[in-house]
């Protein structure tokens, strides 16, 4: 069973958030402070801040920019998950993934199938890495936002979660550029 070994010290790291939106802003953006309240909360250090609106080639070309900044060691984006038209977020992502971490989106659907029942299917959260970088697209509620963190994020993006976390392994996600 998971736990926190606190023989091991807290490292944090540099998050940088997304809110994709046509319609939000920095005034409206619930779901953008929920994750900003609950990184710094953790310990971690806000990294960069933006909204931008549900347009594939601006979302990934902000997702590379963060990928490419060695101030970013994570990104959660929230909106742009769903199944209508200008829903692209996922895409975006994917369009930036060197590999995808498929057993998030797997984790998050059932923690959302014990809150929302069926209507989890309707939710198209993602996980992957690029360039060294964790990258995480999160339905726009607040509540899926909350959840993400509370019951995936927070326990791995901790170094002192056991057995593992993405932190410990963080060093090596990029080794393959290394290569001689």
């Amino acid at each position: 069973m998971s736990r926190i070994d606190d023989t091991r010290p807290f490292l944090p790291v540099r998050i940088a958030v997304l809110t994709v939106s046509d319609t939000r802003s920095a005034d409206d953006d619930r779901s953008g402070n929920t994750l900003v309240e609950r990184l710094t909360e953790a310990g971690h250090k806000l990294a960069a801040r933006l909204i931008l609106p549900d347009e594939r080639p601006l979302i990934a070309d902000q997702l590379r920019q963060w990928c490419a900044d060695p101030e970013v060691d994570v990104v959660i984006s929230t909106g742009g998950t769903g199944l209508t038209g200008r829903d692209v977020t996922v895409e975006a992502h994917r369009d930036v993934y060197e590999k995808e971490i498929e057993a998030f989106a797997t984790v998050f659907t059932m923690i959302s199938m014990d809150k929302i029942g069926t209507s989890a299917v309707q939710s198209r959260a993602t996980g992957g890495v690029a360039l060294g970088t964790y990258l995480f697209a999160l339905p726009g509620s607040p509540s899926a936002c909350r959840d993400a963190w509370d019951e995936i994020l927070v326990k791995q993006l901790d170094y002192r979660h056991r057995p593992c976390n993405f932190v410990e392994i963080m060093p090596r996600l990029d080794e393959h550029l290394r290569r001689k």
